[in-house]
């Protein structure tokens, strides 16, 4: 998954400890949002280890029973983020509804742009930097998953569940358009004269988007009768 770097080393187990989509441990999980922080604010070069140990309020050797090295750290970090994002779609069939796929799809990424901003944020600024933890990930586990889904959506316009249109541009117009208010939070809000994000308003935010996406492909939105989304901060800091 990852590219080299000065302190990584391929022959190594990447993650100790810690094993891909298994964050329950409290101290893991305690380790993980302070890392979060830490890149945020400080970029991966001026992060160190014990400033996620300090911030986490735990001693160093504790991030290092999970994590030797800090770009293992880094990616838990980031795939955290990818998993929570398409765990929605892992399972999608030709036999599920396109409406109700696409709708809830985009109705899970909203909520996340509220409940990880900053997870988020860290996610863009490795794809912007050219994304040398990451290319290798996204040339092979995330280039299949965007094809998994893309045959999908093809085999339902072919069935004309929906309208042609191109399913990986879809795709990215989602990423794109729900990764926005958690990457860009500052600039909406201050544009909107909110101090953060309410419930109402990530309501108002993923109806809208449903709405634009799903009739631009022939579709019409499932029916909300109120709020549907659970909105739960992982601690009082999620919002930068």
């Amino acid at each position: 998954m990852l590219e080299r770097s000065k302190d990584f080393d391929p022959n190594e187990t990447p993650t100790g400890k810690y094993r891909a989509g298994r964050i329950r441990d409290r101290n893991l999980t305690n380790i993980i949002a302070a890392a979060e922080e830490e890149f945020v604010r400080q970029g991966y070069t001026g992060t160190s280890i014990q400033a996620v140990a300090d911030r986490a309020g735990i001693p160093k050797a504790n991030v290092h029973y999970y994590f030797k090295r800090k770009s293992y750290l880094y990616i838990a970090v980031i795939e955290k983020q990818v998993r929570l994002w398409n765990d929605l779609l892992d399972e999608v069939r030709v036999e599920d509804d396109p409406a109700t796929v696409l709708d809830s799809f985009i109705r899970r990424k909203v909520e996340l742009s509220y409940t990880h901003p900053r997870a988020s944020k860290l996610f863009a600024m490795e794809v912007i930097q050219g994304a040398p933890h990451l290319r290798d990930y996204m040339r092979t586990q995330m280039r299949q998953w965007v094809r998994d889904k893309v045959s999908v959506m093809e085999t339902w316009m072919e069935q004309g569940r929906m309208n042609r249109v191109d399913p990986m541009y879809l795709i990215f117009l989602i990423w794109a358009s729900t990764q926005h208010y958690a990457d860009f939070d500052i600039q909406v809000l201050t544009i909107m004269n909110r101090a953060e994000y309410e419930p109402e308003m990530i309501e108002g935010i993923a109806d809208f988007l449903s709405q634009i996406i799903l009739r631009g492909c022939g579709l019409e939105p499932p029916q909300h009768p109120g709020p549907t989304l659970s909105i739960h901060q992982e601690d009082s800091g999620s919002h930068d």
